[in-house]
């Protein structure tokens, strides 16, 4: 078993050790998607405060497949000289970058895009904007969309890609019958809507070759009626390991998963962190590659006893780097403390409002402190 401060490879990708800042929407990007500065900044704080991989927010893989405001995006190959300077700066800094890839589908925002949705099966939903169900063509489209935004994020130098698979977005509607009442290929049981993601595996391997790692990000279960299940899910992820992926990050719930889904506020204790242990330990059981296991990771002894015990092979977080993006170097020089990130989840709204996200806690602290 390995331990929290050692050397470790994803297909030949080093890592200096096994924490990951799982993909976090930053809303840092420009208005058309680009890398800014500020996005820069934070990046590259993240490598300088020791964290072994960086994964960056969802960017999207095609305009239609926009989710949000200020979102990063690999859709053209004029994204690829501001994704340049960003990976640039992220080496220079010591760390691992890899890029999400991401297609909201259902949840795509069309007053952004100015297009109809892509949705896998027609339904009715609170979102009232146009909606295409998506033909063979349409799939075509996103599986050449995925494998275009691999080249694009080779040719700017991210060390590795993920695929977005999780919380309701589209490859996620694939995998879940909740969402996914398809009749063709694509459609039916737990190997045929998988389908699309092994074709987008395959077409990516061939654009890009052997050696860049390829990651997914995938539910455990969806935490909503008729959804994902833990079995199905781990059957899909033997699939995706068959078609080249090399590592798998889990996760669980979706955009309307609500309070059927684990709570992730106020994790400030022990037993209340790693809430998908369970499910990293059934997908260990069974996959030979490594597993990232993200969701309420807050302190070092419950992550090193989470990699000692061969739960998972890595430990991924979101918002305690957002707080605090020293936190890795913090424990690696001998201060043990928790995470401080209180997950109040204050931390999304400013970047909803157009200013990025930030731990809008530590900003009225460090105000009452300089009063």
């Amino acid at each position: 078993m390995g331990t929290l401060f050692e050397n470790s490879a994803i297909n030949g990708l080093e890592l200096k050790n096994r924490f990951v800042r799982s993909a976090t929407w930053e809303g840092m990007a420009d208005q058309d998607g680009n890398a800014t500065p500020k996005l820069l900044e934070t990046m590259t704080t993240l490598a300088a405060g020791g964290v072994g991989l960086i994964i960056t927010s969802h960017a999207f893989v095609s305009h239609e497949g926009r989710a949000t405001p200020w979102q990063l995006a690999i859709d053209r190959d004029e994204r690829i000289d501001g994704l340049r300077k960003m990976t640039d700066a992220v080496h220079a800094a010591g760390g691992r970058i890899a890029v999400q890839l991401a297609h909201a589908g259902a949840f795509a925002a069309a007053a952004l895009s100015g297009m109809p949705r892509l949705v896998v099966s027609s339904a009715e939903s609170a979102d009232t904007s146009p909606q295409k169900e998506m033909d063979g063509k349409d799939i075509k489209a996103i599986i050449e969309a995925y494998a275009a935004a691999a080249v694009r994020a080779k040719a700017a130098g991210f060390d590795g890609l993920q695929i977005h698979s999780a919380h309701g977005y589209l490859l996620s509607q694939f995998l879940s019958p909740a969402f996914n009442k398809r009749r063709d290929k694509y459609g039916g049981d737990i190997k045929n809507r998988v389908r699309i993601h092994r074709d987008i595996c395959h077409t990516i391997r061939e654009s890009v070759g052997r050696h860049v790692p390829i990651l997914i990000k995938i539910n455990g279960q969806d935490f909503i009626e008729n959804g994902l299940t833990t079995n199905d899910s781990i059957a899909a992820a033997k699939l995706l390991v068959t078609a080249g992926i090399d590592a798998v990050e889990l996760s669980g719930g979706t955009i309307v998963s609500g309070k059927l889904s684990p709570s992730r506020s106020r994790i400030n204790a022990p037993d209340k962190e790693a809430y998908f242990r369970e499910e990293a330990q059934a997908f260990k059981e069974t996959l030979s590659v490594p597993v990232i296991l993200v969701g309420g990771n807050r302190s070092v002894e419950v992550a090193d006893q989470l990699i000692k015990s061969g739960t998972a092979d890595y430990i991924s977080m979101s918002r305690p780097f957002i707080r605090e993006p020293e936190l890795i170097c913090r424990w690696q020089k001998g201060d043990r403390r928790p995470a401080a990130c209180i997950s109040d989840n204050l931390c999304f709204a400013p970047a909803l409002e157009g200013r990025g996200v930030y731990c809008v806690t530590r900003e009225r602290e460090l105000q009452k402190q300089s009063a």
